[in-house]
């Protein structure tokens, strides 16, 4: 991984070079997002491979719960920016490697799948509200 920035998020603020967000408060403090949301960091990078990669390694480490050992605070938990650079800068060497972008592409393939069956189960609540709703039921 060449370079990337990672700076605290400005709500307002418009950035040019491929970027997205990683939240830092909360249980879901590491979590990528695609658009800005409040209490999150902004990862900057050169070129959208770099963002989709660094993206997808964000939501790996999430789903391993490699956050969790950072997080700090009793209430509310948070995360340091530090922290979350430190960790996306020592995974990112894996990024040539034949077993992440095969892993990156399954796990692409997977998120088109959740997009399908979302929708279906969508539309099918759907048609379970309107049977219901035209049952002839008394009151």
């Amino acid at each position: 991984m060449s370079t990337f920035q990672i700076k605290t998020h400005q709500p307002g603020r418009i950035y040019h070079k491929p970027h997205f967000f990683i939240l830092n408060k909360g249980l879901n403090s590491g979590k990528p997002f695609t658009a800005p949301v409040r209490n999150s960091f902004v990862v900057s990078t050169e070129s959208v491979e770099q963002k989709e990669a660094l993206f997808h390694l964000s939501y790996m480490l999430l789903e391993a719960k490699c956050y969790r050992f950072y997080l700090k605070g009793s209430v509310i938990p948070f995360i340091y920016i530090a922290d979350v650079k430190n960790l996306l800068i020592k995974n990112s060497k894996y990024f040539g490697q034949k077993d992440f972008e095969t892993k990156l592409k399954a796990l692409k393939k997977v998120e088109e799948l959740e997009v399908v069956f979302q929708n279906k189960l969508k539309a099918i609540q759907e048609l379970k509200s309107v049977l219901l709703r035209y049952c002839k039921l008394e009151h």
